[in-house]
């Protein structure tokens, strides 16, 4: 075999690792943005831990073929990036909608939630969701909520049989 052809193969395998273990994925359209946007962008997804690289899009669709997500290769056209992150399933698409409201030259074209093809619109609804931390404060506050109101009822209770034995 050909050393081309090795390479290629490699890299198919790469992708296809990446498709396997991201627990989410955005694939944008960056054609029309300078060196200078993609670097920032770059910057603000590798601080958040998220991995952004371009691939030719002929061995993209054999990864997502490999990986059983022919479904994604119809936006697999034109000059394409792929940001992967494995941990945070929030973080990719909130850094790249912030970007793109910013910067009209980037366009989301999909995305991949947790092994499900996801669309345009999806990717953009899970980029408005809090982070991890604020949905966890939000949780917390519901949480204490019920315990709260027992205590003010039982303080109020308290007060009124304090004002009745007076």
């Amino acid at each position: 075999m050909s050393k081309v052809i090795e390479n290629k193969q490699a890299q198919v395998q790469e992708i296809t690792e990446k498709f396997q273990n991201a627990a989410s994925v955005v694939i944008v359209d960056y054609h029309g943005l300078n060196v200078t946007q993609v670097t920032e962008l770059r910057k603000q997804l590798r601080e958040a831990g998220v991995e952004f690289k371009v691939y030719k899009n002929t061995l993209t669709r054999r990864a997502t073929e490999a990986v059983g997500l022919e479904g994604i290769n119809d936006v697999l056209v034109g000059p394409n990036a792929i940001a992967f992150s494995n941990e945070d399933v929030v973080a990719p698409a909130k850094i790249i909608n912030e970007f793109a409201k910013k910067n009209e030259a980037l366009e989301i074209k999909a995305g991949i939630i947790e092994g499900t093809i996801s669309s345009v619109e999806d990717v953009k609804a899970l980029a408005e969701l809090p982070s991890r931390e604020g949905l966890l404060s939000m949780l917390l506050s519901v949480l204490q909520a019920p315990v709260r109101n027992f205590a003010l009822a039982t303080k109020a209770v308290a007060e009124q049989k304090e004002e009745q034995g007076a």
